[in-house]
């Protein structure tokens, strides 16, 4: 395979043992999260945006064959960057607004001799619009959906991208660090999280998003906006912050003022029943058994609370990836996984960065003590 300068993140290993497991002679996605995997690099703002939109002018494709060098199909808008930033050393170009990438994708396949082969596509991604497109384009092509394979290829990390998950993990808690402190009485949720994500992006991180509320505001993810602290607010925060595309993603149970008796207790208790919930997850452990696990340690202490996602893997792009903790998903972990853990009710929320090693779990983002509430204000 032929590559540019820099050092591939993917696990291609795992990509092409699982290609030959599907009988995939070349795989073609579209998608933000694996275009920026398999292409090593993100694209920023508005050219991000068309990486999600199934509709847009303006899509980027990676063909990836078994054998021989992957292609980047992208747009002249969008074609520097890559140039720049991608380990991939071939990228075609196509007249966007003007001209299809699929074309342009299938006019590859055929110079590469695939285009009588078994090869897989985002099915999740595609519109019904583009898969006849590809039909039609391709007719002696037997399509089959590759998301749920490359899901499992990306839920191994290689070492390098367990570097930059730490290096965006540093990150995000270094900017907790800084601003929490700042916050007084009388400040909004707006003018927070604004310092926060300042914060983010003044430390090098690509973009940020997420959110602060106190714990009054009952419309949780809701936007910030202008309710003021008070004392005694427990803010819940949960914010994700990427660097060269990859997340970090932590949650750190704050009180404006000195807390209570009672907050304190109930702090203890769900500060015990994550970490317990954290030391559960080994190598082998169903991520159903996971959710069992921190329900049932919840509704021993008092909390029949419906807990929805007790976590989730992380990966390049977006921030929540297969496979999910939750009652649902049966998929055993694997030493190489990286998870956010977040069990919690209401607003104690706390959530790290979880390590999966064959000698159990490993905290990748521990800047910040959560043996108490932090104390603000």
């Amino acid at each position: 395979m032929v590559t540019g300068q820099r050092d591939i993140l993917a696990n291609v290993e795992r990509l092409h043992r699982c290609m030959d497991q599907a009988d995939c002679a070349a795989i073609v996605v579209r998608s933000g999260k694996n275009v920026t995997y398999l292409a090593g690099f993100a694209y920023p703002g508005t050219l991000a945006r068309h990486l999600d939109f199934p509709d847009s002018p303006r899509e980027v494709l990676l063909v990836w064959p078994r054998h021989g060098e992957p292609v980047l199909i992208t747009n002249h808008y969008a074609a520097p960057l890559a140039r720049r930033d991608s380990w991939l050393s071939r990228i075609e170009v196509y007249d966007d607004y003007a001209e299809s990438p699929y074309a342009l994708m299938a006019d590859l396949l055929r110079q590469m001799r695939l285009h009588q082969e078994t090869i897989g596509f985002e099915k999740t991604y595609l519109s019904a619009t583009r898969w006849e497109e590809i039909n039609h384009l391709l007719p002696h092509v037997m399509m089959r959906d590759c998301s749920e394979m490359m899901a499992q290829v990306r839920w191994i990390k290689t070492p390098g991208e367990r570097r930059l998950l730490q290096v965006a993990a540093d990150l995000l808690d270094k900017a907790y660090l800084e601003v929490f402190p700042t916050v007084r009485v009388g400040e909004t949720e707006r003018d927070v999280h604004s310092r926060i994500v300042q914060s983010c992006i003044q430390r090098g991180a690509g973009w940020a998003h997420g959110i602060l509320n106190a714990h009054r505001n009952t419309v949780a993810y809701g936007g910030e906006g202008d309710i003021v602290f008070q004392p005694g607010d427990i803010i819940r925060n949960d914010y994700v912050a990427y660097s060269q595309g990859y997340p970090g993603h932590q949650s750190r149970t704050v009180v404006v003022g000195q807390p209570s008796e009672d907050q304190r207790h109930t702090y203890t208790i769900m500060r015990d029943i994550y970490r317990r919930t954290i030391d559960y997850c080994r190598v082998g452990v169903k991520a159903s058994a996971i959710h069992t696990f921190a329900e049932q340690q919840f509704r021993e202490h008092g909390y029949p609370d419906r807990l929805s996602l007790v976590g989730h893997s992380v990966g390049a792009w977006w921030h929540q990836q297969e496979p999910y903790i939750v009652p649902t998903c049966h998929q055993v972990l694997e030493a190489g996984m990286v998870l956010a853990l977040e069990p919690h009710v209401g607003y104690w929320h706390l959530q790290d960065l979880i390590e999966i090693t064959a000698d159990g779990p490993k905290l990748l983002s521990d800047r910040f003590n959560t043996d108490e509430m932090f104390v603000v204000g």
